[in-house]
């Protein structure tokens, strides 16, 4: 808005002093221009200047109309107005709007020409000029004044058009620019929700199977204490080994939070945060764990799991939550079966746990409803099935997961 009031200001300046220019010399005896013209062909121009912004189209008509009666009974100073209208539809509107008023304003310069040809003999005289002596080719006269008033006409449309153009473009580009900013925004805010869902699973996973094991193993030290001092040193060295490499996880997905920011880490906790995630090689270390613990568990595995270490990583997830749900939940156990079966292009996981008085039926807890969603989730990424839930003695988990054997051996 600031530089359309100063380019408004600027052409109500020129247009003001032209136009009195011209008037000074429409007016020199003998040859003189009526000074009322004058002054009510200026006054017109002026409310054209200023209302175009606000009325464009009034302010576009009204132009064309002083130009034509100044042509005719003016200075010829209004011939300007039509310029500056022309450039400012060009600018604004569309090349089909443009092109249409460029054809009313060649009528419009076709009768102005016509006008000027007649100035000094049937129209006032104009900027004081002698009329002609000697008779002259109409024809021609109006040629040339229609010639350079439309090359002029037709020069502010181009250029007005190429502006408004290039206007348009810079206003999509930046429209566009800030819409690639939105999108970019959304999508890493997305990522980051994501990449919080996996650390919280993660970290539930992990601490929750570890405390669950730890809680056990110290139940039962706490138990052999009196009657096996030995037994009760080994199970808490296990208790203590479980929350160390714990701790190590722990922090190696911290690290993944605070990699972003300068924050110093001691060698230990570097390497620790570098440390290879457990995939399905480490299930008989997994279910050994479990076992001395107390879990009366067995592990049976068919077929060679492929070199993926994300679909290794969420084989041995969702063993370890289920072995972890049924370490803590399941009463009177007597067993508990897991099974892994590697196909081609599918791994199937059951673990079925048998209790002997009463089925397994986990606690209504936080806990609970967070390890079967990140099951859930873990499966789905792998276009997978999964049923979880009591059986008439026990509780079973069957998950399905699909995933492409070519791929799998590439990598």
């Amino acid at each position: 808005m600031r530089r359309l009031w100063m380019a408004d200001a600027v052409l109500l300046g020129v247009y003001v002093m032209v136009a009195a220019a011209m008037a000074v010399l429409s007016l020199e005896p003998p040859y003189v221009t009526p000074l009322g013209a004058l002054i009510a062909l200026t006054l017109g121009g002026i409310v054209v200047v200023v209302v175009r912004h606000r009325h464009p189209r009034a302010a576009f008509a009204g132009a064309l109309a002083l130009a034509l009666v100044s042509a005719a009974i003016g200075s010829g100073a209004e011939g300007m107005l039509p310029i500056g209208a022309m450039y400012l539809v060009g600018l604004r509107a569309r090349a089909s709007v443009a092109w249409s008023a460029l054809a009313a304003a060649l009528a419009c310069a076709a009768a102005a020409a016509l006008a000027l040809t007649q100035r000094g003999t049937r129209l006032p005289h104009i900027l004081g000029l002698q009329p002609p002596v000697e008779a002259r080719d109409s024809l021609l006269d109006w040629l040339n004044f229609f010639s350079l008033i439309a090359a002029l006409l037709l020069i502010a449309t181009l250029l007005g058009i190429n502006a408004g153009h290039r206007r348009r473009q810079l206003r999509e580009l930046q429209h566009r620019a800030e819409q690639l900013a939105r999108e970019r925004d959304q999508q890493a805010e997305t990522a980051r929700a994501r990449e919080r869902e996996r650390i919280a699973r993660e970290m539930h996973d992990v601490i929750a199977h570890s405390l669950t094991v730890m809680i056990a193993v110290s139940d039962g030290a706490r138990l052999a204490a009196d009657e096996n001092p030995q037994q009760a040193k080994d199970a808490i060295a296990r208790v203590a080994e479980t929350g160390r490499r714990t701790l190590g996880e722990v922090r190696r997905l911290l690290g993944t939070v605070r990699a972003g920011d300068d924050v110093a880490v001691g060698e230990a906790d570097t390497q620790l945060q570098h440390a290879p995630q457990p995939d399905a090689g480490r299930l008989p270390a997994l279910v050994q764990e479990f076992a001395d613990a107390g879990l009366p568990v067995r592990l049976t595995i068919t077929g060679r799991p492929p070199a993926d270490a994300a679909l290794g990583l969420t084989v041995y997830r969702i063993v370890q939550e289920s072995l972890t749900n049924s370490l803590r939940h399941a009463t009177d156990l007597q067993s508990v079966e897991v099974h892994v079966e590697w196909l081609d292009g599918d791994v199937a996981i059951v673990v079925q746990d048998t209790s002997a008085s009463r089925p397994a039926l986990p606690a209504n807890g936080d806990s609970v409803g967070r390890g079967l969603l990140g099951m859930q989730e873990r499966v789905a990424l792998y276009n997978g099935t999964l049923e979880a839930g009591p059986q008439r003695l026990g509780w079973r988990v069957a998950a399905r997961l699909h995933w492409d054997a070519s791929e799998g051996n590439q990598s």
